[in-house]
């Protein structure tokens, strides 16, 4: 069975308001990430995030078919992670790990990397990088330095991975004293390659126009 650890203890610092609990077509963002992994067919969902969050954007274990709790997070992203992988439920084979700012994806999407990672053991979504980049000085002034895009891709998340694997990951990571940004990354340190999924339009909320962007994707979908 698979399970989902969703990512929703950080500040909102760039976005200047709580990003998670703002309203995304009169449902809060971070209950719109559940709901997709629910539809999607997790076994049990773990949202990390503070209390007070858990509060405001009305979730609660009774409001879904499946079990889902919170759990507070840690210091950096990888311990937000590994406090929902900690009470993750017996029995649990995959886990997706998802940044809750990302209400965008849908259980199409989810379903797509689950069969990946099923496949190989680790999968995550991502799109290629499509546009022209330019390395900068201090300054911000472009270098006369060409970046090719060939074969870049930009990371999204869910990312999907056998759960034995992604423990080993992160216990290597604590040991070499690293901080990863994302779960491909501690798994790279244990020399696992991720298959990466090209899935639909899935923007991460970060700033404020981040979510008027999301309210009309969303409006117009099918």
């Amino acid at each position: 069975m698979f399970c989902a650890v969703i990512v929703a203890a950080g500040s909102s610092r760039r976005a200047g308001f709580d990003k998670l609990a703002a309203l995304l077509d009169g449902v809060p963002v971070l209950r719109r990430s559940v709901d997709a992994f629910v539809e999607a067919g997790a076994a049990a969902v773990v949202v990390v995030c503070p209390s007070s969050r858990w509060e405001e954007t009305g979730l609660s274990r009774a409001s879904f078919p499946v079990p889902v709790w919170r759990v507070d997070g840690g210091a950096e992203r990888q311990d937000s992670v590994a406090a929902g992988l900690a009470v993750l439920p017996e029995g649990t084979q995959l886990v997706a790990v998802h940044d809750g700012a990302r209400p965008l994806v849908t259980p199409e999407d989810i379903r797509q990397c689950v069969a990946a990672a099923e496949a190989s053991g680790a999968a995550a979504c991502a799109h290629p990088v499509v546009d022209t980049l330019k390395r900068a000085d201090a300054e911000g002034r472009s270098l006369a330095e060409p970046v090719s895009r060939e074969n870049l891709w930009g990371m999204e998340t869910p990312q999907i991975f056998s759960l034995d694997l992604l423990l080993k990951a992160y216990r290597c990571v604590a040991e070499q004293g690293r901080v990863v940004t994302d779960e491909v990354s501690a798994m790279e340190a244990i020399g696992v390659a991720t298959q990466l999924v090209r899935v639909g339009t899935n923007l991460k909320i970060t700033l404020p126009g981040d979510l008027e962007l999301a309210e009309l994707i969303w409006r117009h979908r099918p």
